[in-house]
C-alpha cells in the first residue's frame, strides 16, 4: 500500500498541485487553510482526495471566527489573512473544518497510524520540533506504528521503540530556507520524506491581487519565495541630547 501524506496546506493551490504521487490513501494532517489565497480549492481537494484527515490550529481558528491579534511574524499574518480567508469559503466549507476531528487512529496494510495535528498531548496547538527526548514523553499511552503530525512547518522522521513519528513538512509555506512544497510517502512500512518545486510566482501574483494588507502581501511574497520570513531588525536606539 502506497500512502500519501501532506499537512499545513494553507491555502497554497499551485503548490498542492505540484504534487503528483500516485497513492492508495492519502492522509491530511491539517491547516488546510489560512495564509493563501486559495483557501476553498485547498480544503475541495482534502474532501476529495484525503481519506484521512485532522483539523489544525488554522482550520478551527476559520471554521470558528475566532478572534486573533498580533503584531509582527506569522502571528500577524494569521489575523491578517483569516477574515479574507473566511470571505473566501462557503459556509460548507467552513462546517467540513469543524467537523474534521482533533485526532484520529487508522489501520492501514496492516499498520496503525495516529494522526494529529501538533501532539497528542496538544492537538492544535502545542509546538514539538524533530526533538526524540520530547516526542517520547508525547508518545505515552500511544500504540502506533506510525504518529503522523504537523504543525512546525519541519519535516523529520523519528524511530522511537517501536513508534515512527513522521513529520512530512508543509505543503504551502515552507519554513526552513528552502521554498519547495514538501509531503511524505509511506510505502511497505517505510516513510519517504518529499520535494517538490512549484510555480511560486504564481501564488505570489495571487497574494498580490487578495484584499489583504499590503505589509502582508510583501511578508507572504517573501516567504514564498525564500522558504523564511526574517523579521526587520529593530529600529537602533538614539540618545537624546
Amino acid at each position: 500500500m502506497r500512502i500519501l501524506v501532506v499537512s499545513d496546506l494553507h491555502g497554497n493551490w499551485p503548490a498542492l498541485l505540484a504534487i503528483r504521487e500516485q497513492a492508495d490513501v492519502c492522509l491530511c494532517l491539517g491547516d488546510i487553510v489560512e495564509y493563501g489565497p486559495h483557501p476553498a480549492a485547498c480544503v475541495d481537494w482534502v474532501r476529495t482526495h484525503a481519506q484521512y484527515s485532522v483539523r489544525g490550529n488554522h482550520d478551527h481558528g476559520s471554521a470558528q471566527n475566532v478572534d486573533i491579534h498580533g503584531n509582527g511574524g506569522f502571528r500577524y499574518l494569521t489575523m491578517a489573512t483569516r477574515k479574507p480567508t473566511i470571505a473566501r469559503l462557503s459556509e460548507a466549507d467552513r462546517r467540513f473544518l469543524a467537523d474534521l476531528p482533533t485526532t484520529r487512529m487508522v489501520t492501514l496494510g496492516g499498520l496503525r497510524f495516529f494522526l494529529v495535528h501538533a501532539t497528542p498531548r496538544d492537538p492544535l496547538d502545542e509546538y514539538c520540533p524533530g526533538d526524540p527526548k520530547m516526542w517520547e514523553a508525547r508518545l505515552a499511552g500511544i500504540k502506533a506504528d506510525f504518529v503522523c503530525v504537523g504543525h512546525t512547518h519541519a519535516q523529520f522522521l523519528l524511530q522511537l521503540k517501536n513508534t515512527k513519528v513522521l513529520n512530512p513538512g508543509s505543503v504551502g509555506l515552507s519554513r526552513d530556507g528552502d521554498p519547495r512544497a514538501r509531503y511524505a510517502v509511506v510505502e511497505d512500512g517505510e516513510a519517504i520524506l518529499k520535494q517538490v518545486e512549484y510555480p511560486i510566482e504564481e501564488t505570489v501574483k495571487a497574494v498580490e491581487a487578495w484584499e489583504i494588507e499590503p505589509r502582508a502581501k510583501t511578508m507572504l511574497a517573501e516567504v514564498y519565495r525564500t522558504g523564511k520570513y526574517t523579521a526587520p531588525a529593530a529600529a537602533p536606539q538614539v540618545e537624546e541630547p
